[in-house]
């Protein structure tokens, strides 16, 4: 039985449901997948660039693969990723990860991310947008979420928390999915949740604005409200960012008089001025709370937040060149974001020093590392 069968990876994939039929097969489903994560791993942003990896590292890929009939051609790694259901695949993938980590993490950050030339206008077809959830302590992209072309990520992210083990998290998520149901679905599986407040809630928003109008106005901080500041200097910028945040009981219990928004126990406010050469710009943000929580530990879980902008959004767009990508046939888009997924998951997980793309051409270049690699 090949190696690769014996790993996690080889074990969990296998699962996937085959969509072809019987006189098509020629190349196992699972030798398929198991060459394209190799290949993304190696820098393979293409499926011709997938065969190529493929052609190139058939010698190293027949100690663990089987392969009778050789590697598949890219029309054939196409065909079958545009045809596999994304919905087994990310399930796979999210039952893999939960069993990579080592330690739950404690915060999980959500958000969306266009992939800007995966739409298809001849054929009425948008860009593909994905909602994501990041664990910030173990740096691993926990799961994805497609938003239908009809919706948004409204309706996405609830799909992305029934994926998820919320017990003992914190959630943060941005404004658009600061949501009464959002919250409640939250609490029900045992988080907790940190949620941007804006417009789209403008009757609280205007009533927590007020509030720490108030309570900053007085001659001693009102409404026990506590605050933390941090300063980061990094490249020429210069950002302070203090935190202000409310936990009073009557303050919150006329803040969600009705009870829509589920164990609402404290409101933040944070004000963020960054100076980038002789340029300030300043922003105020506030968000909801499901728990008393001090200001240094607000400021703490909203910069957080962001590391799904940094260390997965940016990464696959300027490491994994997803923006630039035209996979765009059927749900090959979709099967091809989980593809980045893992290999960014396996790349993170390895402990040898290096950025992302210097271990992603190591791994190509050094069979040995590229196995180490998958082993994780």
């Amino acid at each position: 039985m090949p190696v690769l069968r014996d790993l996690a990876i080889g074990q969990y994939f296998a699962e996937v449901q085959d969509p072809r039929v019987d006189r098509t097969k020629d190349h196992a489903l699972l030798d398929i997948i198991i060459i394209a994560i190799c290949a993304v791993i190696c820098g393979a942003d293409s499926w011709v660039e997938v065969e190529e990896f493929g052609k190139s590292k058939r010698a190293w890929l027949a100690t663990i693969l089987d392969l009778p009939n050789g590697t598949p051609s890219h029309d054939r790694f196409g065909r079958v990723f545009a045809r596999i259901d994304p919905q087994q695949f990310q399930h796979s993938f999210v039952t893999w990860v939960q069993a990579l980590q080592q330690v739950r993490s404690d915060v999980i950050a959500i958000d969306g991310k266009t992939h800007r030339r995966s739409h298809d206008r001849p054929n009425g077809k948008a860009a593909l947008h994905l909602v994501s959830a990041w664990a910030a302590d173990n740096r691993l992209v926990l799961g994805q979420v497609a938003v239908d072309d009809t919706s948004n990520e409204i309706t996405a992210i609830p799909q992305l928390l029934d994926l998820l083990d919320l017990l003992g998290c914190t959630v943060t998520i941005d404004a658009l999915g600061c949501q009464t149901a959002i919250a409640e679905q939250i609490v029900e599986r045992g988080g907790q949740y940190v949620l941007a407040l804006k417009g789209n809630q403008p009757t609280i928003l205007a009533e927590v604005q007020a509030l720490f109008t108030d309570a900053r106005a007085a001659l001693q901080p009102a409404y026990g409200m506590t605050t933390a500041t941090t300063i980061e200097k990094d490249h020429g910028r210069f950002e302070t960012r203090r935190a202000f945040v409310i936990s009073d009981v009557d303050a919150l219990q006329y803040l969600n008089e009705r009870q829509q928004w589920a164990q609402l126990r404290s409101v933040a406010l944070i004000e963020a001025e960054r100076t980038v050469q002789e340029t300030t710009t300043r922003e105020q943000r506030y968000y909801l709370l499901s728990q008393v929580l001090d200001a240094a530990t607000v400021n703490h879980l909203v910069r957080g937040h962001w590391g799904i902008e940094n260390r997965v959004h940016w990464v696959l767009d300027v490491t994994f060149h997803e923006d630039a990508s035209r996979i765009r046939t059927g749900d090959a888009p979709q099967n091809m974001g989980v593809l980045r997924h893992i290999a960014l998951n396996l790349l993170r997980q390895e402990p040898s020093t290096g950025r992302l793309k210097t271990k992603r051409f190591r791994a190509a270049l050094n069979d040995d590392y590229l196995a180490q690699v998958l082993g994780r």
